[in-house]
């Protein structure tokens, strides 16, 4: 008899694009629409199955329990008040269940439970926990002899309207499924003499197309105000006054942030003075403007506090995305700054509303300075002449020559058509030496760049793995005012080492695609390439750092190693699906303000006619950009990149990291077959322990609590592979 077997490595291959398959076959899922109708998928009256008289089976909420037992019946379960269509004998409480079944779960966007009831309740979806009202404690399934905390009547049968509970689209696309779906409540009387008890219950869904899988709602239902999703931002100028250019005018900041958010609920994010004015360049031309804001005491002096969640300062941004119509590309790249270990701003996406007028959709971000969370270097103060002190720190910026005096920046004869500018310290709070000696280090460099043999002398003034992630992260985005505008390094004191560093990142409204001037958008070809070609504004010493065969090589190992973490594709694809989940319905309220989809705003190149198509080019492009440059990447790696000890990291590959409800381990660069699989939490305790046959393995995340996680796998050859991820 003839068999054929597949070799091992046609094997492995074929796994592996079976799985890159699925990674994108996943992945290009897109929500953030408006909710266009709503159904009834439950209702009161529908057959439900019931238990009465007794404590049921500890899991006779779950999908899986088997209820064949149970007596079948149309609801309202209860007795006493004429809006019983089954009717009880006397109980403390009865137990029903009811499964449903649900079509494209993707255009479910909300749902909210409807409640009518005598007297407590507690109602599970496919066994989680998603209302409950006067009776025991949330998380605890009551016992059947427990009693409601107090007296309820309902109100469904006198002309009223049932209470609702809304679940929030995130706990929602956690919950439910394709297919069927179970609904399980339990009801409890006030006390064993009650004359009634009441069971109405209805699922309503909100759907974000015109498709009719479902029932009408009742006649009774109001489509809600689900607010929104995001923090709001609310500000108030004095006296109305509209925000300028420069200077600042005093304002109110008060921020909601409760997780469901109303413009009517109270300030709890912050809630005091602020000074605010309209920042930014070339976006000023917009009509949705960026905006720059201090928050003060009442005596106008700085009040440094936390804003959604980020370390205290007062200094805050408000960046408007307008013609990045998918409201994330600074998101985006900023993230991928903060995933090499670098700091990059942290942001907060948001609604804004000035003066009562809805602005749209915001991301709130750190302002680039010195600070001990922000860029940690030393605080130069004017008193910092001489020695080691005058040495550091200093955050300058190569950018537009629209400043006000010569004594803001200068030119460097090497570079005659960048403007170097004093970021912080600002040049009014510098001392003539202190202005001087920057200059004169960043001078130093670049006419050490000009030297024949500049190769021998760069790394005396910078420092090589900053320009190396800086360079990486600005490569993805492709900007076409990278190396140019907005292009920040920093000048550590010489006891910290005394170089100079690249970054903080910044702008990237212009990348991933997003400009149609000068250079190619596409995504292929090498931004750092551009001097020379189709764009002469880069410092000359940008090609001439990264060519060095040095520089280029820790390029590659670095590029190898992020990939296989927080830069693989799948990765940044889950981080772009999270932030518009985040979103909600947010998109549609910001493009309802800013009717722009479908037009040409400066200086898009695509023009997409949705949101989602917005979307999904930016994913695509990101795809692309990252498979060019897997495939063209600079240097040659010949140190692979390991951990501390004699794990390794480089063979293998963990995605998406950081994961919400599974992650895909590749193990087909490894001596995977009977491997053994470890996983530990962050106190060194092992939560499992399993043995692998298969190239790929799939790890269920859904019981795991977010935190940090050390996967550990042991091949069959002896050596240890170590990777963490992250739950969230």
């Amino acid at each position: 008899m003839f068999t054929f077997t597949i070799p091992i490595f046609l094997m492995i291959l074929i796994r592996k694009i079976l799985f890159l398959f699925l990674l994108l076959s996943v992945s290009f899922n897109v929500n953030g629409q408006s909710i266009n109708h709503w159904e009834t998928a439950v209702k009161n009256t529908d057959k439900w199955l019931y238990h009465s008289g007794s404590e049921p089976d500890i899991n006779w909420m779950q999908p899986n329990f088997d209820a064949r037992n149970w007596t079948n019946g149309q609801g309202g379960f209860g007795y006493g008040d004429n809006d019983d269509n089954t009717i009880l004998n006397t109980t403390s409480a009865v137990y029903i269940r009811k499964v449903f079944y649900l079509t494209d779960t993707a255009v479910i966007r909300h749902a909210i439970l409807h409640a009518d009831y005598d007297d407590g309740f507690v109602a599970y979806l496919n066994g989680v926990e998603i209302a409950r009202n006067n009776i025991g404690t949330i998380g605890t399934p009551p016992k059947y002899t427990a009693l409601a905390d107090t007296y309820k009547e309902a109100t469904l049968y006198s002309g009223g309207k049932p209470e609702d509970y809304p679940i929030d689209h995130v706990s929602l696309r956690k919950l439910i499924k394709e297919g069927t779906n179970t609904l399980a409540i339990q009801i409890h009387n006030q006390s064993l003499s009650s004359s009634d008890l009441s069971s109405n219950f209805f699922l309503s869904l909100g759907i974000t197309d015109q498709s009719r899988n479902y029932r009408p709602t009742p006649d009774w239902f109001t489509a809600p105000d689900l607010g929104s999703t995001l923090p709001i931002v609310v500000i108030t100028t004095l006296n109305n006054a509209e925000i300028k250019n420069e200077p600042k005018i005093p304002a109110h900041l008060g921020i909601i942030d409760h997780g469901m958010n109303l413009l009517t609920d109270t300030y709890n994010g912050y809630n005091g003075a602020i000074a605010i004015e309209i920042r930014g360049a070339s976006s000023q031309s917009f009509p949705k403007k960026n905006y720059g804001f201090e928050t003060q005491l009442a005596d106008g002096s700085n009040n440094n506090v936390s804003i959604l969640g980020m370390p205290s300062e007062n200094d805050w941004i408000l960046h408007g995305p307008y013609s990045d119509k998918s409201l994330l590309r600074n998101a985006l790249a900023y993230h991928m700054g903060t995933s090499t270990g670098r700091y990059t701003p942290r942001t907060r996406l948001c609604e804004v509303y000035i003066n009562s007028d809805y602005k749209g959709v915001y991301i709130m971000t750190e302002r680039i300075k010195r600070d001990k969370n922000r860029v940690n270097i030393a605080n130069l103060k004017p008193e910092d002449i001489s020695g080691d002190e005058l040495t550091g720190g200093y955050i300058v910026q190569i950018d537009r020559d629209d400043l006000s005096s010569n004594i803001d920046g200068w030119y460097n004869t090497t570079s005659p058509t960048k403007f170097y500018s004093y970021h912080d310290p600002k040049a009014e709070e510098l001392k003539d030496v202190q202005r001087e000696y920057i200059k004169s280090y960043i001078t130093s460099f670049e006419s050490a760049m000009s030297d024949a043999e500049y190769y021998w002398k760069f790394k005396n003034f910078v420092d090589v793995s900053s320009w190396v992630d800086y360079f990486l992260v600005t490569e993805i985005g492709k900007h076409i005012d990278a190396y140019k505008l907005s292009f920040y390094m920093h000048k550590v004191k010489n006891s910290d080492g005394g170089k100079l560093h690249f970054g903080p990142l910044w702008d990237f409204n212009l990348a991933f695609g997003n400009f149609d001037f000068a250079c190619s958008p596409d995504p292929t070809g090498w931004t750092y390439q551009f001097q020379g070609t189709c764009d002469n504004s880069h410092p000359f010493w940008v090609k001439k750092i990264t060519d060095l065969s040095e520089v280029s090589n820790l390029i590659n190992c670095r590029w190898q190693q992020l990939r296989i973490g927080a830069l693989h594709t799948d990765s940044l694809i889950q981080f772009i699906d999270n932030r518009i989940a985040e979103m909600g319905d947010a998109p549609a309220r910001n493009f309802e303000k800013w009717s722009i989809l479908g037009q040409y705003v400066w200086p898009n190149d695509y023009v997409g006619n949705s949101y989602k198509e917005e979307v999904v080019f930016l994913k695509n492009w990101l795809t692309s950009r990252l498979t060019w440059m897997d495939n063209n990447m600079l240097g040659i790696c010949e140190t692979p990149a390991t951990t501390t000890d004699v794990s390794r990291l480089s063979s293998i590959g963990i995605f998406p990291n950081p994961a919400s409800i599974s992650v895909f381990v590749d193990l087909s660069d490894i001596d995977f077959m009977h491997a053994d699989v470890f996983i530990h939490n962050s106190l060194g305790q092992e939560i499992l322990r399993q043995e692998t046959f298969d190239a790929v393995l799939k790890i269920n995340l859904i019981d795991y609590s977010p935190g940090v996680y050390l996967l550990k796998i042991v091949a069959k050859s002896g050596i240890v592979y170590t990777h963490k991820f992250i739950k969230n």
